[in-house]
């Protein structure tokens, strides 16, 4: 058996998520699950519970990795949960379990998963104009070592395009 492609999807939390975010977000889960792909989030809300809506009304299997100890916590869109107990550690163990990473907006959460991603050279794609402190970095890199370009997008469907390219490259 081959394995699935692991997409880690990120972005606001229920505090400043906005209608758009969670339109993109549910669009890329879909198209992930179009893809054949794995759905990873955060599991919690916004950006996690749209992407993760999506991908579930598109057929994919999700899977949430939560900070908490409780996998009541996750959102029902979460096939599997993943009750780390660790609290904002577990944005490495989000990053390390992807293949390649979407970028929805988002806050310092975000900004610390994309930072653990770039550290390991996981291909990384954002949705351009939707704020977010990653937005300054977006077709550009994150220091001076440039190990992996942020790749900047424009809608869904073309984030999981090129997510999927850069992780088969």
């Amino acid at each position: 058996m081959v394995k699935k492609r692991q997409i880690l999807v990120i972005g606001h939390n229920t505090n400043g998520c906005t209608p758009e975010h969670e339109k993109i977000a549910y669009d890329v889960g879909f198209e992930i699950a179009k893809s054949n792909s794995v759905l990873i989030c955060g599991g919690l809300g916004g950006v996690m519970t749209a992407a993760a809506h999506g991908a579930s009304d598109g057929g994919g299997l999700t899977i949430g990795i939560i900070p908490q100890n409780d996998p009541s916590m996750a959102n029902e869109f979460c096939d599997v949960v993943i009750p780390t107990g660790m609290g904002l550690a577990r944005d490495f163990l989000n990053a390390l379990s992807a293949d390649g990473v979407i970028i929805i907006g988002g806050g310092s959460g975000t900004l610390s998963e994309t930072t653990a991603a770039y550290m390991y050279k996981k291909p990384l794609v954002a949705i351009r104009n939707l704020g977010g402190p990653v937005s300054p970095f977006i077709d550009g890199y994150i220091d001076q070592r440039k190990n992996v370009k942020i790749i900047g997008v424009d809608t869904a469907q073309e984030a999981v395009s090129k997510i999927l390219e850069l992780i088969t490259a």
